[in-house]
């Protein structure tokens, strides 16, 4: 039975499962009827972040544009254009041996592409998700339901892992953020063209 967080809840997921190495996190989300009539990109993205909350260099962003950190301790499985359909919309791997040493926390995130322009935002985004099963037996050991009212947000962050004396914990975060995938990018040190 997998845990079900609420928002700023923290949980070990190493201690309770020895020997965990291979992760996938998966994240989801479903359009309110009541949209803009455009289609909604949703992008998922992982920020590999040191001791100060930055990322270290630009490899430390993997998203649709670089799929796999130089480690191969994080991987993005690809872009999902409609976020149609029901399950996971985006997947993350997560390979917790090949995370560099210097990588204290990990950052999920999701924005809207072209928000602006297309006149779109969280408010018009519901059941978002984020969760955590074992690669290597598809068991989940987690879930938080972004339960938040968002309403001109066209950023999240949905949740972190970070390294705490020696475990891997993930820390349900859910909060929104004006400025889409720029402002992330600019939070965690990213310089974007």
């Amino acid at each position: 039975m997998p845990v079900s967080l609420k928002k700023g809840q923290k949980v070990s997921l190493t201690k309770d499962n020895p020997g965990l190495t291979r992760v996938v996190v998966g994240l989801g989300w479903d359009v309110n009827a009541f949209d803009t009539g455009g289609a909604f990109d949703l992008d998922a993205a992982a920020f590999l972040l040191g001791e100060n909350g930055k990322t270290a260099q630009s490899e430390d962003f993997v998203f649709y544009g670089n799929l796999r950190h130089p480690s191969g301790g994080v991987e993005h499985l690809g872009d999902n254009l409609t976020g149609a359909g029901d399950g996971d919309d985006e997947q993350i791997k997560v390979d917790l041996t090949r995370v560099p040493e210097r990588v204290q926390r990990i950052a999920f995130t999701v924005t809207i592409y072209e928000a602006e322009e297309r006149r779109q935002n969280f408010g018009q985004v519901g059941n978002a998700f984020i969760r955590i099963f074992d690669e290597t037996n598809g068991r989940e050991l987690l879930r938080y339901d972004l339960g938040e009212d968002f309403s001109i947000e066209t950023a999240a962050v949905f949740g972190e892992l970070y390294k705490n004396n020696g475990e891997w914990k993930f820390n349900a975060i859910g909060s929104g953020y004006q400025g889409g995938l720029a402002a992330l990018c600019a939070n965690y040190g990213v310089d974007v063209e």
